[in-house]
C-alpha cells in the first residue's frame, strides 16, 4: 500500500486538475461568448471550451475518469494544434496533458493507505 501522504498528494493532484481544467475551460467558453477572440477562432474556442468542460466533469467522477481522461487528452491535443498552426503553441496543455495522462495511469478507485505511513 502506498503511504497516505502519497496518496493525499495524488487526489489532489486529481481534484486540483480537474477544477482547475474545469474553469479554465468555462472561462474560455465565456471570453469567447463576449468577443474575446476573433470571429474566425469564436466557433472553435467555443467548441473546445465547452467540450473540454464537459470532459473535465467526467474527469472528476472516479467511474467516468478514464472517459474524461481520454476526451482530455484528444481536446488537449487539438487545442495544442490549432495554436501551433497560429503560431503561438500554448505549452501549458502540455503540462495538462501529462497530469491527467498520469491520473489515468494510476487510477482514482479503490485508494487506501498503510496505517502505520504518515
Amino acid at each position: 500500500m502506498p503511504p497516505r501522504s502519497l496518496v493525499r498528494a495524488f487526489l489532489a493532484l486529481y481534484v486540483t486538475l480537474g477544477i482547475v481544467v474545469c474553469l479554465e475551460s468555462v472561462l474560455t467558453v465565456l471570453a469567447a461568448l463576449h468577443g474575446g477572440f476573433s470571429p474566425r477562432d469564436r466557433p472553435h474556442a467555443l467548441l473546445l471550451g465547452s467540450l473540454e468542460a464537459g470532459a473535465a466533469i467526467l474527469f472528476l467522477i472516479p467511474g467516468l475518469m478514464h472517459a474524461g481522461a481520454a476526451l482530455l487528452l484528444t481536446i488537449f491535443a487539438a487545442a495544442f494544434g490549432l495554436h501551433l498552426a497560429g503560431g503561438h503553441p500554448n505549452f501549458a496543455l502540455l503540462i495538462y496533458a501529462a497530469a491527467v495522462l498520469f491520473v489515468r495511469v494510476h487510477g482514482v478507485r479503490g485508494y487506501r493507505w498503510s496505517p502505520s505511513a504518515a
